[in-house]
């Protein structure tokens, strides 16, 4: 028996729409994950990126449960004395939308070189609409 590994000629990347209307943050980001790596695929490779391309739109009517939209903040660095930045999830849900589910997804990701790529095949956008009409996106069913 020989264990398989795809090679990236052998590898087809479809194109998946999730509509991130009423769903909870941290479910959506790993059904969006496992999307980005390709688990969901018999090729399944964990050193090649294998994974689809997901369009994830109503990004800002994403909800949490429990107290976290009181509590949850975002917090970043700019690496000068007091520069560190706090951000609570509701000002962060009505300025930007899209870095929310971003920063959720990129979590659920490996840390390497390998998830930079896979983070760029995710197109978030806060409203219905989005440009890639033309690649004809499937509409993915969340479980």
């Amino acid at each position: 028996m020989k264990t398989y590994l795809a090679k990236k000629s052998e590898i087809t990347a479809d194109w998946y729409c999730v509509d991130a209307a009423d769903q909870v943050l941290g479910r959506l980001a790993v059904q969006v994950a496992r999307l980005l790596m390709g688990k969901h695929k018999p090729i399944y490779t964990p050193n090649v990126d294998c994974g689809d391309y997901v369009v994830v739109t109503n990004a800002g009517q994403v909800r949490l449960t429990g107290t976290k939209a009181q509590t949850k903040t975002y917090q970043r660095y700019s690496y000068h004395p007091g520069g560190r930045k706090v951000i609570p999830f509701a000002t962060m849900i009505q300025r930007h939308p899209d870095r929310v589910i971003r920063h959720a997804v990129r979590c659920m990701l490996p840390k390497n070189k390998l998830a930079r790529q896979m983070l760029s095949k995710l197109k978030v956008y806060a409203g219905p609409e989005h440009p890639h009409a033309a690649q004809n996106p499937k509409p993915f069913k969340l479980d």
